[in-house]
């Protein structure tokens, strides 16, 4: 009851400042790094050099997550979980590289990966000005969105045209500022070594976001250009010893999303709307696929990095729907905003932004009635399968590409159109059976939300059940095939609606209401955007750049040390050894799963069991920063994001340093367990030297 009063009383006083960071906390844009804090608190002065070297040495995975060069001949780290959709998609009843584990000797067995891109980004440049010029004052809010999306797309377009690099244009602050990100990006990827799942991910669900624990959640690529190893200028140099208790560390990757700078009204929103939604689904999806999954071990390898996405994000979501009905954040959230609006009372120069706090609200208020049927709709949670999303891009591909630029959907804009291409004409495997127990029960799900006599699902399922419309539209399109989604991408409009794809004409059928959807929508964010630059803006006249914008998928510099906590009463060792593993897995009777592969248990007498294994941090993380680089003051590895506890799951809307932890991979940990488990010497030199194998 004591933890539970401090925490409370953490939270509370942490909120209360109104958005001033404290402690390690903070997801920091690398043009804005929190240099005085760090100095004041810990001694470390960050150079421009130190923080340019780490950012080029970062890498963003395309499919979701983080990583870093460890190695001049191009040679990445990321997280199994995180390179599990390349496994996936590399996999087959053969060769099951997911569950097995794979390791290339030599780079002539390096094996090409079948989609994925990896992005590191190369600079930064603030074009909030350019962006807001495009909007007339007094536009309506539709116009202004259309302005604003056409001055983006022609920044990013031209951004590309001059550098050769991906551009994308970010929004910060909800729409306070907007900054262009140019990336260097790699399209040859190639599997170098991963270990066993069971090795990644031992403990399985039972200890996920869960500590102590004891995984080898490591997966390491190579990226190529012009068919050989690419020469990187920034890499980061491998510390043998590795984080030590209480040593000053830093997290170089790529947060998600949070949601700490939402309005009170859009927090309630999530809790009572958004949140209960998805996670219905995702429990249902859940049930679906480990149902399925039981029922041949073919099944299982199919559906296993879906199963294990979607039950990792049922449980991260669980812990932040909690968080949001927890008193001690709601109530430092509201107390936190009534105090900002107390500052902004009679100032004339912070009319906009007293006022915006009624506009979010009013715009929350109109979203609601639609939120249901635009998620269904335009987000695809009622066609949730591979099939019709190729026949959606490929409808709207020929409908958006004739359109100048600036008038495009965003995914559809030129400088994108590269990653697009990649994406759409992927081989990765896709498999019928799994497609059409997917597709059925999403229709399903569609017919239960929007009832049975809805004219959209009247439309859908063509007076079939689900799971018959979801078997005619599977078996009869043909757009899972590469070569047919070439010619109808190349030919365009007159080929996509000749083709009569029945998965296509699906699509068809509900785009009007989804896009008109997503166009009243979009109206409305815009609205919100303006509101939230004018509190913005408020807030640095206010108390100057004290602050980070919300995770955006960018790069961004957190810091922390390396400490253990209490839980319970009892201390919480801020690291485990090899060993414990061992340990874990005896006192579990070795049942899955806490069973460990046969080469850890042939070989356990050759390791070490008191090298550091895993081990947690204060660093202020979230999701898409699992793979991210832990490095110390001298930039060197020391080990590598992957998970969270279960207390962090509350860092969605609010930093928390009592108990909320990082969880890493410890570098001296890795090293042992690729040499006496895999015997991986070759790839240990690189490590440790900094060359290539060759």
């Amino acid at each position: 009851m004591r933890d539970s009063i401090r925490l409370q009383a953490a939270l509370a006083a942490a909120l209360a400042l109104g958005g001033t960071a404290r402690a390690d906390e903070g997801m920091w844009l690398y043009t804005s790094p929190p240099t005085q804090q760090i100095r004041e608190r810990y001694g470390f002065d960050i150079t421009q050099d130190w923080l340019d070297h780490l950012m080029k040495a970062s890498v963003r995975f395309n499919s979701g997550g983080s990583g870093s060069f460890v190695s001049e001949d191009g040679l990445v780290l990321s997280n199994h979980h995180v390179g599990a959709d390349a496994l996936q998609k590399l996999s087959s009843e053969k060769n099951n590289y997911l569950r097995d584990g794979f390791h290339a000797r030599s780079h002539a067995e390096e094996v090409r990966c079948v989609d994925l891109e990896l992005n590191v980004l190369q600079s930064i440049e603030d074009v909030t000005a350019k962006v807001n010029a495009a909007v007339a004052a007094g536009a309506s809010a539709e116009s202004a969105f259309k302005a604003r999306r056409a001055a983006m797309a022609e920044i990013e377009k031209d951004s590309l045209a001059k550098t050769g690099l991906r551009s994308d244009v970010v929004t910060l602050y909800q729409g306070g500022a907007y900054h262009l990100y140019r990336f260097k990006k790699y399209t040859d990827v190639r599997l170098v070594f991963a270990p066993e799942q069971q090795a990644a991910f031992f403990g399985g669900d039972p200890d996920n976001f869960e500590y102590p624990r004891y995984d080898l959640d490591v997966c390491f690529f190579r990226v190529y250009e012009d068919g050989k190893p690419a020469r990187v200028p920034h890499w980061l140099k491998w510390s043998a010893n590795g984080a030590a208790p209480g040593e000053l560390t830093f997290v170089s990757g790529h947060p998600g999303r949070t949601s700490r700078l939402l309005t009170v009204a859009e927090l309630e929103h999530l809790r009572d709307n958004q949140f209960p939604y998805t996670l219905e689904l995702l429990k249902r999806r859940e049930v679906l696929l480990n149902s399925w999954s039981q029922r041949s071990a073919e099944n299982m390898r199919r559906a296993k990095d879906d199963l294990f996405g979607v039950q990792n994000s049922r449980k991260a979501r669980d812990g932040g729907h909690a968080g949001l009905y927890d008193p001690a954040i709601m109530g430092a959230k509201l107390a936190a905003e009534r105090a900002f609006k107390a500052r902004l009372e009679g100032r004339a120069e912070f009319a906009d932004a007293l006022a915006a706090y009624e506009t979010i609200e009013r715009v929350t208020r109109e979203v609601r009635p639609m939120a249901l049927r635009h998620r269904l709709l335009e987000g695809a949670n009622g066609f949730a399968c591979d099939s019709f999303s190729i026949a959606r891009r490929l409808l709207r591909a020929a409908d958006e590409f004739p359109k100048p630029n600036g008038d495009r959907l965003r995914e559809f804009t030129e400088a994108g159109r590269e990653s697009f291409e990649l994406s759409l004409f992927s081989e990765q495997p896709i498999h019928e059976d799994l497609e059409i127990l997917l597709l059925a029960d999403s229709l399903t799900f569609l017919a239960e939300k929007l009832g049975h006599a809805d004219t959209a699902v009247q439309a859908v399922l063509a007076g079939k059940s689900p799971r018959a419309r979801a078997s005619e539209l599977v078996r009869g399109t043909r757009v899972r095939e590469v070569a047919v989604r070439r010619r109808l991408y190349k030919e365009g409009a007159a080929a996509v609606t000749v083709t009569k794809d029945p998965m296509i004409e699906l699509a068809r059928a509900v785009d009007g209401e989804a896009r008109e959807l997503r166009r009243k929508l979009e109206a409305l964010d815009e609205s919100k955007r303006q509101a939230y630059a004018a509190i913005s803006k408020a807030r640095f006249a206010l108390d100057g750049p004290k602050s980070y914008p919300d995770a955006t998928f960018t790069l961004r510099l957190a810091y922390g040390t390396v400490k253990g906590y209490e839980e319970d009463g009892r201390p919480v060792p801020a690291m485990t050894t090899l060993s414990g593993m061992y340990e874990r897995a005896a006192g579990m009777e070795y049942r899955p799963p806490f069973d460990l592969p046969k080469r850890w248990l042939d070989r356990r007498k050759s390791v070490k069991g008191t090298v550091p294994f895993n081990f947690v941090g204060t660093h202020d993380i979230i999701g898409g920063n699992s793979g991210s680089p832990v490095v110390n003051r001298a930039g060197e590895f020391v080990g590598i994001i992957f998970d969270g506890n279960i207390q962090s799951l509350v860092l969605d809307f609010a930093f928390e340093e009592e108990k909320a932890r990082s969880l890493s991979v410890h570098s001296a940990g890795i090293l042992e367990a690729l040499r006496s488990v895999y015997r991986a010497d070759g790839l240990v030199r690189e490590l440790l030297r900094g060359r290539g194998k060759g």
